[in-house]
């Protein structure tokens, strides 16, 4: 199946695509017509299949698994593919950096307000993430949005939305060598080593 987010809008409002709401989402959800662990997210009203993850996708969720207790202080904590909520989006990032407590979520994912930082690990999905889930986590106030760009061996920073264009203002690249910050309500907490992440 091809990822409809990679299809140009024009294409998909020319060709009568309907849009489903979250609200629609869910229902399918509760329903059973999607069932649990199946590889779809909701993107900009779109239910599209999640591509496969590869050994240095995984590679690089072990290391991070390992880093993030170190830099992510009290008050947040780590989900790690699971869902949160945007306006017309239900993305499943590879990590999404939290506020607590974890029982504020156990009846709704979190919202664009909750969220810290969201990191995607790409390889296959590339376009799709620093295009098309770029402009979503802007237009929805992400204050930080990293890729990790394993093709290019490098960390993409995404900071500064402006939702209304649906575009991060700033964006960094951090190669081996360099270290990532950690920046959560603005302020940087720790810091990632490009190459403690890298395979």
């Amino acid at each position: 199946m091809t990822p409809t987010a990679t299809v140009p809008a024009n294409y998909l409002h020319s060709a009568g695509f309907r849009r489903l709401s979250v609200r629609e989402y869910h229902d399918i959800i509760k329903a059973g017509i999607l069932t649990d662990g199946e590889p779809i997210e909701l993107l900009e009203g779109y239910m599209v299949q999640k591509m496969a993850r590869g050994t240095s996708h995984d590679s690089v969720m072990d290391s991070l698994d390992g880093l993030w207790p170190d830099v992510v202080p009290d008050g947040w904590f780590v989900r790690s593919q699971r869902a949160i909520t945007l306006a017309d989006s239900e993305p499943e990032p590879d990590y999404a950096i939290v506020r607590g407590p974890r029982s504020r979520y156990r009846t709704t994912h979190p919202t664009p307000s909750d969220v810290g930082l969201v990191v995607e690990i790409s390889a296959s999905s590339l376009l799709i993430d620093t295009s098309d889930k770029a402009r979503i986590y802007a237009a929805a106030g992400v204050p930080v949005y990293w890729v990790v760009n394993l093709p290019d061996r490098r960390v993409e920073v995404f900071t500064d939305p402006d939702p209304s264009a649906g575009r991060f203002r700033n964006r960094v690249e951090f190669q081996a060598g360099d270290s990532v910050p950690v920046v959560l309500d603005g302020t940087a907490v720790g810091s990632i080593a490009v190459a403690a992440i890298l395979p």
